[in-house]
Parts: structure tokens; sequence; C-alpha cells
């Protein structure tokens, strides 16, 4: 099969991937990139966030290469052997005379051609939605044992990669309904559901940690037309620059002639109309849409390839598209380019290495970033550092895993944009600020948690809540050591204000939170003058620290 492939695409291919690789060794990590790196150092079979195949991405690179390149360095390769699945997927005998059209189109999607280098759950996502529906297609063709088992595994990879690929395997089932009475997709699916068990089984172990993030606690916010719904259709303009209009011209004229183009139809369409839905409940991100390019690459290519006119633009377009897209990659190297524009490739390697030298070998703990934490760590290679997260903040991997175990009881440098006589700073070249001080004995119990009885509670009443705190640590906690309070929340989850309880034992002498156990308290909500109240968390303090996300946000009448 890939003995048929000309010369020529093999030499495009390479250019490619050799231009990915310059790129990946010459732009310094974005902040996701740092935080997925960090995943890679402490391997498991999930992470607060996502499933963990960005996290094996890194860290097979890693057994390659050192720096940035240590962790795109797969990135790389996954994106020219999905160039040549694509390839593969397009049936059209015309096809080996358009070549370089075919590479200007991938090209000039921005994403697509973003994701040749960076490392981030949707690399993964689209290459295996590539393998998917290769395998898929052969599959339609002659169904059987082992190639059931094959598409089993890659859809498993799938889910490996991103949540959202729940998608890509739902809508290719609903153009086939026939599928559920085929014995070999039963197959499949009882091979992916066996592949996935590890993942269900840490999902299991950390009280599905994923899943209630992504559905009920991600960060959102009242509804904005402009910013939500324009926003996305903006989106669906941005993934394709200048070709947009033959790109989405091509998905309309493109009919389910065969069960595969059916396929890849439904799959758009499902993906954009999903989308489009929830603009109206929250802000879509421009890669939550990136799957839609899969498919239509291979409907746009072959539309091209029978509409002289649409091969004639797209290429043109395409070409302006490349250029663009090749100086805009460039100033992610080396940003004068972009003259006043900073990204967040630029400085990174700059801020990390000066607060090193401010403060020495100690470890570094950055209040509400866990953006900041890993790319320190990752440029002063430093261990530990702590993202310590409040109550204006939100939960993410350094909530869960073992890293304020290494910073507790240890001198520390604490940086926070709250401090407000900081000992040291530094200003970054776009303007960021990092403001920091120095704490002897560091002492934090961010996981203590507060377990309130979810029923419908009224707001300003004089009626006592049961709450349960539990002590997860290996010690008990002095309560002197602790503060307790309650943010109200609005019903976007946003605190509006906090105020400070005294919540008493149950029992009659309780002076500690004894380790490993719970104690039960009482309190009463306190009064609040706020409008508009939707939610209220328990939230606790220790020395004086701002207070923590340790109570889930509960409903108020």
């Amino acid at each position: 099969m890939l003995t048929k492939i000309p010369k020529q695409f093999y030499f495009f291919l390479a250019v490619l991937f050799i231009l990915n690789l310059i790129q990946s060794s010459f732009t310094q990590l974005i902040f996701d990139e740092a935080y997925y790196w960090y995943y890679s150092q402490n391997m498991a079979w999930g992470y607060f966030d996502h499933p963990p195949m960005v996290a094996l991405l890194v860290k097979i690179s890693s057994f390659f290469f050192s720096g940035e390149l240590g962790v795109r360095f797969m990135s790389c390769v996954l994106s020219a052997v999905n160039i040549i699945l694509l390839w593969l997927m397009i049936d059209n005998p015309k096809k080996n005379e358009y070549i370089k059209h075919f590479f200007v189109l991938v090209f000039s999607m921005t994403l697509l051609n973003a994701y040749g280098f960076f490392t981030l759950p949707d690399t993964p996502l689209l290459f295996f939605t590539s393998c998917f529906l290769l395998t898929y297609k052969h599959f339609l063709k002659k169904p059987n044992f082992g190639i059931a088992i094959v598409m089993g595994i890659f859809m498993a990879a799938l889910m490996y990669s991103k949540y959202h690929a729940v998608l890509v395997i739902f809508f290719v089932l609903l153009s086939n309904l026939k599928l559920t009475t085929n014995k070999y997709a039963w197959l499949a699916v009882a091979v992916a559901l066996f592949c996935y068990l590890p993942h269900f089984y840490w999902l299991y172990e950390n009280d599905f940690v994923s899943i209630k993030y992504h559905l009920y606690e991600r960060p959102n916010g009242a509804y904005s037309f402009e910013k939500y719904t324009v926003g996305f259709f903006v989106n669906l303009v941005a993934i394709f620059g200048l070709t947009f209009p033959f790109i989405y011209k091509a998905l309309f004229k493109t009919k389910g002639n065969d069960l595969f183009n059916k396929a890849l139809i439904y799959l758009t369409y499902g993906v954009l109309i999903f989308f489009f839905v929830s603009s109206f409940n929250r802000r879509v991100q421009t890669q939550w849409i990136i799957i839609v390019c899969i498919p239509l690459v291979i409907i746009a290519f072959n539309y091209m390839l029978q509409n002289k006119q649409a091969l004639t633009w797209i290429f043109r377009l395409g070409l302006i598209n490349a250029v663009l897209i090749i100086y805009l990659r460039m100033g992610l190297a080396y940003q004068p380019l972009l003259f006043n524009f900073y990204y967040e490739s630029h400085g990174n390697k700059e801020w990390a290495e000066a607060i090193e030298e401010e403060v020495g070998n100690i470890p570094v703990i950055f209040e509400n970033s866990y953006r900041n934490a890993p790319m320190y760590s990752f440029y002063t290679h430093a261990t530990p550092t702590f993202s310590l997260n409040n109550f204006m903040y939100r939960k993410n991997q350094y909530s869960i895993d073992d890293s304020e175990e290494q910073v507790r009881g240890k001198d520390v440098a604490y940086i926070s944009k709250y401090a407000n006589t900081p000992t040291f700073t530094y200003t970054r070249e776009d303007g960021g600020l990092y403001k920091g001080r120095y704490i002897s004995n560091f002492q934090s119990f961010r996981k203590l948690e507060a377990i309130v009885d979810e029923n419908a509670i009224t707001l300003n009443s004089d009626k006592a809540i049961d709450v349960k705190i539990f002590n997860p640590y290996n010690e008990d906690i002095d309560l002197k050591k602790l503060k307790f309070g309650i943010t109200y929340m609005d019903d976007y989850k946003t605190p509006v204000q906090t105020l400070q309880i005294t919540p008493r034992a149950t029992q009659t002498v309780t002076t500690v939170l004894k380790q490993l156990d719970t104690t039960n308290f009482i309190f009463e909500l306190p009064k609040t003058k706020k409008e508009n109240i939707g939610y209220f968390r328990v939230v606790i303090s220790e020395n004086d620290l701002l207070y923590g996300l340790n109570g889930k946000a509960i409903p108020v009448n």
C-alpha cells in the first residue's frame, strides 16, 4: 500500500517533517505543553483534566531527545504519519497528479498545522481519528475478526487521547445503524471497552474527578451571543483561514453515496451541530472543533479533484494561508517578528531562570497557577514545585497528586499575585508580574475535604447545617491552625463573597482533626446581603493562607 505512494509525496512529507522538527527545537513550550510534560513525570492511567495519551507521547519523546524536542518529537512523527493516513483514505485515481495541491490544503489548515509540532491532547486525537476512519473504511469492505480487533484498539486509543473522542465514535455509528446488528462491530466495541478498563478503574479510584470537572466544574459565565455563539462561527473560519468558503462548499456539495463518505459527512455535521448547540451554554474553544479537519481534508480534496474552480482557488488561497502560517510560526520562535504581540511561547525560559537565580534551589510554590509551576520546573530542572489553589481558582492535577507532600515542612519561595508585601518581584517582557516571598517550614493541607449534605439549603436561614471534615493526611491537624469560611458564588460558580464561620464540633472535646478520619461539625450559614447567590462552598484556610477549595459547590434556595 505504502509502496504505491509516489516519491514526490514523500519528498513533501519529509520537508514538512523536518520543518516541524526545527520548529519544535527552537520554540519554547506553551503552558499547556508544560502541564502535560508534568503529567509525564508521573505516568498514570489518568490525570485530572485528561486521559493519559498526551503524557505517553511526551514520555516517549523524552527517550529520544531532551528539551523542547523531548516533549514534541512524537507529535512530529504522528503528524507525518497522519498525512499518509489521510492520503490513503482518498480513492480518486487522479490524486497522484495533484500531490502539491494536497499538501497545500493540509498545510493551510491553521490548527492542523499547529498540531504538527505542539504536543496537546488534540494531537493524538487527530491521529487516532485518522487511524479509526481508515480502519473503518476497510471494515466496510470486508468485516472480519482481525479488522474488528484493530478498530477496537483504535477506538480505545481515541478515548485515551481526549474525551471528545466519543463524538467521533458516536457519529460514525449514527451514520450506519446496521452496525448494531454486526457481530464484528460488537467485537470492536468489546475490545475498546476492555482496553479502556484501566482508565475506568483510575476514574473509580479518583472519584471520577475528570468527569465531574468537565461536566460540572469547568469555569463558565453568563451567556453572551457575541462571545459564545458568534465566537463559535469565528472559530469555523479560523481553523481554515482564507480557504474556508471552498472547504464548506465542498462539504455542502458532497453526497453520502457510500457508507464511508456518509460517515465523514455525519462526523463533520455532527461535531459542528453539537458545538453550535453548546455555544448557547458556554464558550466553545477553537480546538474543540478541530476533529472536523480530518474528514474535511478528505471531503475537500475529493471535491477539488472533481471541480477545477475549487482546485484553483483552494490552491491559491492555501498558498497565501501557508505563507502567513510560516511567518507566524517563525514568530512563535522569535518574538520580535510579531512586534508588540507576545504569545505563550515567548519568554518562559527567561522568567524561570530569573526566579531561580533569585531563590536558588529551594522549592517554589505558585499560587493559582498550574501553568507556571510546571513551566518553572521544566526550564530550571527544579523539583519540587507546587500549585497551591485557593477558592478563587480551580482544582487541577496538583490537587490530586503528591506534589504537596514534597514541599510541606520545607523552606519555600511562595509566588502569588495576591502578595501585598513581596520580598522579590520579576516583570516579564509582556508585562506579567511575579511577586514572591519566602516562607519557612511551609505547611498546607489543601486536601482537607468538607462534606455537606446537598439537600436544598435556604439562604440566610438560622438552621444548623452538618458538615464532615475528612483529614486524608497521616498526621493529626491542630484546629488552631485552621480557619473555616463560606464562599458564596453566583449561578456560574464565580465567588462573590467569603465570610468566616466558626463550626462547632458535635463531640464535646475536639482539638484536632484526627489523621485519616472524619470529624463532625455543625454551622449556620452567615448572613449575606449579596444578591443572585446560587451556590456556597465550605472553605478552609491553614496557617493564614487564602482559603482553599475544600467543599463542593452546594446550591442554595
